[in-house]
């Protein structure tokens, strides 16, 4: 199980570091996720004039609705956009160093860079995924799961963090709570096929203890 779970770890690292590193330069997306999502329909897209909150609750109410994987995903990066957006320079400007140490594989300064970034924002739920994320890539995974309760405080509907949850636990033999998680994953993003398998999988094999 560790493959699937590197490679949600994967997606969420590189999407935080492109996100972090944009106003820099321009960098690639994660696998599957369109550069230049389609444009929504006319009724779906919220006021320029909308408060972060008011827009990201019309998001997910489309991402609730949509059953295409492809159009989901594109969803799915405008929200992780919605979120990246600290409304700080400063914790920008540390979000994008932390980027720069995780390209360039220096764990020690990201780690200093996003404690450093939620030392000064703590509201800030970014920041606290980042290190989650971080935290779980070097396998602390008792750390990653902290963080992860500090993102779910502040935004409950992390699918990212929610679904890095789930592996974690899957990984650690907490299956019930591994297939809780990811319902709570699909509940938000119901068409999240890399939750859809785990959720499948775990089901199968609790299903299999029982018999």
């Amino acid at each position: 199980m560790r493959a699937f779970s590197c490679s949600l770890a994967a997606l969420a690292l590189l999407a935080a570091s492109a996100a972090a590193a944009g106003a820099q330069e321009t960098t690639s997306p994660p696998p599957g996720v369109a550069t230049e999502p389609p444009a929504p329909l006319a009724q779906d897209v919220p006021s320029p004039a909308a408060t972060q909150a008011e827009r990201l609750d019309a998001l997910f109410a489309e991402l609730r609705r949509e059953g295409d994987g492809a159009k989901a995903e594109a969803i799915a990066a405008r929200i992780q956009r919605e979120w990246q957006d600290s409304g700080s320079a400063t914790v920008d400007l540390l979000m994008g160093r932390a980027a720069q140490a995780i390209a360039r594989k220096n764990g020690a300064a990201a780690l200093d860079l996003l404690d450093q970034t939620v030392v000064l924002d703590p509201d800030y739920a970014e920041g606290w995924n980042r290190r989650a994320t971080l935290h779980y890539a070097e396998n602390r995974y008792r750390l990653s799961l902290a963080d992860v309760a500090e993102v779910l405080k502040r935004e409950p509907r992390h699918f990212g963090a929610l679904a890095g949850m789930g592996a974690m636990l899957e990984e650690m033999g907490r299956r019930r709570e591994a297939l809780a998680t990811f319902e709570r994953v699909l509940a938000i993003y119901p068409a999240m096929k890399p939750a859809q398998d785990a959720a499948a999988r775990l089901a199968d094999a609790l299903a299999g203890e029982r018999a």
